[in-house]
């Protein structure tokens, strides 16, 4: 069997892939920047080893390459292998081969990707062997699996190399203005790639972009709250165990069933995964028991306690996601005051959407902003944040300098957002 070499074994969708190629006993190793990541976590448990860049060692016997879609061709490791007549496939390429040998399930959209990818794994695999993908950097390869469920990107159009059985839509929205023209250009690619997949398609019916689509050439399964659905949800209500609800599929009653986690979004993702889990005719019973128990992906909701204060890490990095976040926080702490950390992701999201980032992060108590957490693609631009400090009067700068700002903080809730390096800064707040 040929050893399996990543380029950017770190990033979130390599990790993960890494992860499932070894559990499936290939020969797996990487390189990366010496950056330690939490990405990397679950590659030292599995032994895999990881090289610097620059580093690597192919050894003998044959070698095949998988580079990471952040880097570019002219990247010195890429370029190496070239020189040495090494083929190199693109993340995006491989896994649109190997999900071939599946039932695969691409869950898509423009938010609640990971969350609803995680939702989807933990009730399948308790039902049937998945192998699955995630993008919070968790994989898992799971011998003689019938179905393999992953994240699918539409950053750059990547999703439109996967050709799989069935695809979840979870919402359409304008993001990535670093490459997207616009909303009408996003729409344009989520119909490409509907008009990919092969048996089924699960779309949130309750978003307007999403039924702007045109029809597929496979059947569509809408699902959401309106009666305008085929699979909605009713009686909504959130409790000590999540949020609990009544569903209906083509308006006949399928049970009570609870989620363990918070917000109207995330019974938006347990219907999508519902839905799924209907059209392969799953057993109910154990849909319900599974989504009951799922534990949540890294870096979406995770909690802890710290000096009397519920601290909460969020990836959430544009003005939707911040709102559906408030939302999950108000659902489980109602009554609590809510203070906000965040640290606006790329200086072109910041630019296209502040005026939305200003109203959606409203919705917190009080607010601290963080500097402006770049890309590789992407390191300086038109906005800083003392322009987004102009749109929210009463928020605060906040740097390692002065994190003691947040000390006064007693039976709160401080919210840390971000898609950066975000961390560091809750990780400053606890060690004090």
């Amino acid at each position: 069997m040929e050893k399996v070499h990543f380029i950017g074994i770190k990033g979130a969708g390599m990790s993960a892939l890494a992860q499932v190629l070894h559990d499936t006993g290939y020969p797996v190793q990487g390189s990366d920047v010496d950056t330690e990541l939490f990405t990397q976590k679950p590659l030292e448990t599995r032994g895999i080893p990881m090289y610097r860049f620059g580093e690597s060692e192919f050894g003998q016997g044959q070698i095949r390459v998988i580079a990471s879609n952040a880097f570019k061709d002219d990247h010195p490791e890429i370029a190496k292998c070239g020189e040495a007549g090494i083929p190199v496939e693109r993340y995006h390429h491989f896994l649109g081969g190997w999900i071939r040998q599946f039932t695969s399930i691409a869950v898509t959209g423009a938010h609640g990707k990971t969350t609803t990818t995680g939702m989807l794994a933990h009730t399948f695999e308790g039902v049937q062997p998945t192998s699955y993908l995630i993008g919070d950097g968790t994989g898992a390869g799971v011998a003689d699996s019938t179905y393999f469920v992953f994240e699918s990107c539409e950053y750059r159009r990547h999703f439109l190399a996967y050709e799989p059985d069935y695809a979840i839509i979870t919402n359409i929205d304008f993001d990535h203005p670093d490459y997207f023209s616009g909303m009408d250009d996003v729409i344009s690619a989520f119909q490409e790639m509907a008009e990919r997949v092969k048996k089924h398609l699960v779309a949130c019916g309750d978003d307007s972009q999403v039924r702007r689509m045109a029809k597929p050439k496979v059947p569509v399964l809408y699902y959401g709250f309106g009666e305008h659905n085929e699979l909605r949800a009713e009686q909504v209500r959130a409790g000590a165990d999540g949020m609990t609800f009544e569903v209906f599929m083509h308006n006949n009653p399928l049970g009570t069933f609870t989620v363990s986690a918070y917000g109207r979004h995330s019974v938006l993702n347990a219907l999508a995964v519902i839905g799924v889990a209907l059209l392969e005719d799953l057993n109910i019973d154990q849909v319900k028991s599974r989504l009951a128990t799922f534990g949540g992906v890294k870096r979406r909701f995770t909690e802890k306690q710290v000096r009397g204060n519920v601290v909460i890490d969020d990836y959430a990095h544009h003005p939707t996601e911040i709102t559906a976040t408030l939302d999950a926080v108000r659902a489980k702490y109602p009554g609590k005051k809510v203070v906000s950390v965040f640290q606006p992701h790329t200086y072109s999201r910041l630019e296209t959407f502040i005026d939305d980032f200003a109203n959606s992060l409203s919705g917190s108590d009080e607010v601290y902003l963080c500097n402006i957490f770049g890309s590789a693609r992407e390191n300086n631009g038109g906005v800083s944040i003392e322009s987004l400090m102009e749109k929210i009067p009463t928020s605060r700068h906040i740097t390692e300098s002065n994190i003691g700002q947040l000390d006064g903080y007693s039976d709160c809730v401080l919210l840390f957002m971000g898609a950066g390096d975000i961390q560091k800064y809750q990780s400053w707040y606890e060690a004090r």
